[in-house]
C-alpha cells in the first residue's frame, strides 16, 4: 500500500473518530498511528489529520513516556491563564466603573454613558486592561452584580403626620363598614390614546403572527381620541365601576363618575345607606385643594341624600390607594399586549376584567363635555355645607345633604335632543339645490354605511358581536357630516368653530371631515369655494341671515 493510500485511509479514520475525542486523546491516537508506521510516520499522520508534525510528535512522546492516564484533557495548570491572573488590577478597575456611588461623580468616565458590557470593556481597554465583554460579564457575576431596574419606593418628603393619617383613614373605613355604609376608593387611571398603537406587555399568539400596529405613536386626527378611565372601587363588595371619559379629566368629570356609580350600582347595593366614605389621592381632579371637587360633591350629597365624607391620602402616597392595586393593575394586565383601537374596545376590555378573588368590573363610555378652568369663588366655598374634621381638616371633611345657593360646575349644558340644523342645508351654504342635496345624501348613505362597517371591523379586529343598529350611536349623522365638510371646503370655516356649532369635540370634527371628503371624491362631487371666507360662528350666522336664511334662536344664543 502506497503512502498516499495510507494517508487517505488515516484521514477517513480521523474524520470519524476525532469528533468524539478531546485534544489529548486525539494526540495519543495520532502518536499511536505514527509509531505503527515507523520511519516517516509522523509526517504522514500529520498530513492525514491536517495538524502540525509537532502535535503528532508530542503524542508519540506522551505514549513513550509511560505516564499514568491524567483523567483530564490538560495537565494541571495547563491552558490559557485567566485574565484576572495576568492583570490583577483589572477587577478593581471594573468595580470602580460600576460603583453606584460614581453616578454623582462628574469625573466618572461613564457618567453619561450606558454601562453595557461592551462599553465597560472598551473603557477598560482605554485604561490599559484587556478584557472582552464576556470576561466583563463573568467578573460582574462573580462579584454579585446583575441587571437591575429602578425600584419606585422613595416617597419624597415624608409628611410628619403621614402614618397618623393612615390610621385615621382606617378608623373611618371601619366606622362606615360597621354601619353598613359604602366605602369607595376613587382615582383617574392614566390617559390612553385610542387607536391602532402598540400596547405594553405581551400575550400568547400564534408564533410569527403578532398583532400588526402602527410603527409610531404620534396621534392621528382620524383616531377616536383619548380615553380617560375614572374608577370607583367598592372595598366591601370587591367591585369596580369605570367611567371612560373622552374630554378632560376635571373635577366635574370625577364627580359625575361617582354620581353615575351611585345611581346605577351604589344605591341598589346600599339601599339603607345614609353615609358615603370616599378615599382619594391628595392631588389631581379629586385633590383636597380643588374647590370644584368639593362643590360638585356638595351637590351630589343633596341629590343622593347622603353625608359624603372624603379622606385624602397624604401627598406622595397615592400608591397606597386601594384602587391602584386592586382595580387599575388588574385592568392593565387584562389589556396588555393588545392595541386599544377604539373607545368600544377600551370599555369592553375594562368590563371583561376579573380576578380569582372575585373582582367584577362595570365600564361605560362618557362622551360628555367637562370644560377646564371653572372658578369657584370664596363666597361659594363659604356657602358649602362642609364640615372639616378636627384631625387635618384639609384632608378630612364631610359634605352634608343641605341645600346651598351655589350651582356646581357639572357637564356643559347640552342642546335639545334634536336641535334644528336644517338651515345649514340651504343652497346659499351648500351650493346645491334641494334636489341636488337629496340626491347627494342618498348616494353617500350606502357608501358611508360600508365605510363605517369596514372601520368598525378593523377596530374590533373581527366580525361584529351584536346586531346591527345596536350599541352607541354616532355623535353626528351622515347629514351633519356632509354639512360640516361642505362648510369647511366652501367657506374655510375653522374646525373648532364647527365643533362648537355641533356641540362635539374638535377631534370628532377632525375625524369626520377626511372620511366624508373621501366619500365625496367617490361620487365625483366637488364643492365650489364661496367668494367669502368665514372665521367665526357669528360670521356664519351673519352670512346666512343676509342670504335670507332663518337661523334658530338657540344657535344665535350659543354664538
Amino acid at each position: 500500500m502506497g503512502t498516499a493510500e495510507v494517508q487517505e485511509l488515516l484521514a477517513a479514520k480521523f474524520e470519524a473518530v476525532f469528533p468524539h475525542l478531546d485534544e489529548r486523546q486525539r494526540r495519543l491516537v495520532m502518536g499511536a498511528e505514527a509509531r505503527v508506521l515507523g520511519h516517516g510516520g509522523i509526517k504522514v499522520v500529520a498530513a492525514a489529520a491536517d495538524v502540525s508534525a509537532v502535535t503528532v510528535s508530542r503524542g508519540v512522546a506522551e505514549l513513550e513516556g509511560g505516564g499514568e492516564p491524567l483523567g483530564r484533557a490538560r495537565r494541571p495548570g495547563g491552558g490559557r491563564k485567566r485574565v484576572v491572573g495576568t492583570d490583577p488590577e483589572l477587577k478593581d478597575a471594573l468595580l470602580a466603573l460600576v460603583d453606584p456611588e460614581s453616578r454623582g461623580d462628574p469625573e466618572s468616565p461613564l457618567r453619561w454613558t450606558t454601562k453595557s458590557l461592551r462599553a465597560l470593556a472598551a473603557e477598560l481597554a482605554r485604561q490599559g486592561h484587556r478584557a472582552s465583554a464576556d470576561t466583563v460579564a463573568d467578573l460582574l457575576h462573580e462579584e454579585g452584580f446583575s441587571l437591575q431596574g429602578n425600584a419606585r419606593v422613595m416617597e419624597g418628603a415624608r409628611h410628619p403626620d403621614r402614618d397618623a393619617q393612615f390610621r385615621y383613614i382606617n378608623e373611618q373605613v371601619k366606622a362606615h363598614r360597621d354601619t353598613g355604609d359604602p366605602v369607595v376608593s376613587v382615582d383617574a387611571k392614566k390617559k390612553e390614546q385610542a387607536g391602532n398603537y402598540a400596547g405594553q406587555g405581551r400575550e400568547y399568539a400564534p408564533k410569527g403572527r403578532p398583532v400588526r400596529v402602527r410603527d409610531h405613536d404620534f396621534p392621528d386626527p382620524a383616531d377616536p381620541g383619548k380615553a380617560i378611565p375614572y374608577g370607583i372601587y367598592d372595598l366591601a363588595a370587591n367591585t369596580g365601576w369605570v367611567n371612560v371619559g373622552t374630554d378632560t379629566d376635571t373635577a366635574a368629570f370625577a364627580v359625575e363618575s361617582i354620581r353615575r356609580w351611585w345611581n346605577a350600582a351604589g344605591r341598589a347595593a346600599y339601599p339603607g345607606a345614609g353615609r358615603l366614605l370616599i378615599t382619594a389621592d391628595a392631588g389631581g381632579s379629586n385633590g383636597y385643594r380643588t374647590r370644584a371637587w368639593k362643590t360638585g360633591l356638595a351637590e351630589l350629597a343633596v341629590q343622593a341624600g347622603l353625608d359624603i365624607t372624603v379622606c385624602h391620602f397624604p401627598p406622595g402616597t397615592s400608591k397606597w390607594n386601594k384602587i391602584e392595586h386592586r382595580l387599575f393593575s388588574c385592568i392593565s394586565m387584562n389589556w396588555r399586549g393588545r392595541p386599544l383601537s377604539s373607545h368600544e374596545v377600551i370599555v369592553q376590555a375594562i368590563a371583561a376584567t376579573t380576578t380569582r378573588t372575585g373582582l367584577t368590573v362595570h365600564a361605560e363610555l362618557d362622551t360628555g363635555l367637562y370644560p377646564a378652568g371653572v372658578k369657584v369663588s370664596d363666597q361659594q366655598m363659604a356657602a358649602l355645607p362642609l364640615r372639616q374634621h378636627s384631625w387635618h381638616g384639609e384632608w378630612n371633611y364631610t359634605l352634608r345633604p343641605l341645600p346651598f345657593p351655589c350651582a356646581s360646575p357639572g357637564p356643559a349644558a347640552a342642546l335639545p335632543p334634536h336641535p334644528d340644523r336644517t338651515w345649514l342645508a340651504a343652497p346659499a351654504l351648500t351650493g346645491l339645490t334641494p334636489a341636488q342635496w337629496d340626491k347627494l345624501t342618498a348616494q353617500l348613505a350606502i357608501a358611508r354605511h360600508l365605510q363605517r362597517e369596514a372601520m368598525l371591523h378593523q377596530q374590533r379586529g373581527g366580525t361584529r358581536q351584536i346586531a346591527p343598529g345596536t350599541g352607541r350611536k354616532p355623535a353626528i349623522t351622515l347629514t351633519d357630516r356632509i354639512m360640516i365638510t361642505l362648510l369647511e371646503q366652501r367657506f374655510c370655516l375653522p374646525r373648532p368653530v364647527l365643533a362648537r356649532l355641533y356641540h362635539v369635540t374638535p377631534r370628532t370634527i377632525a375625524g369626520a371631515i377626511p372620511q366624508t371628503r373621501a366619500l365625496l371624491n367617490l361620487t365625483g362631487h366637488t364643492a365650489e369655494p364661496a367668494s367669502t371666507q368665514l372665521a367665526t360662528l357669528a360670521d356664519l350666522i351673519r352670512y346666512a341671515t343676509n342670504a335670507g336664511i332663518h337661523v334658530p334662536q338657540e344657535t344665535k344664543t350659543a354664538c
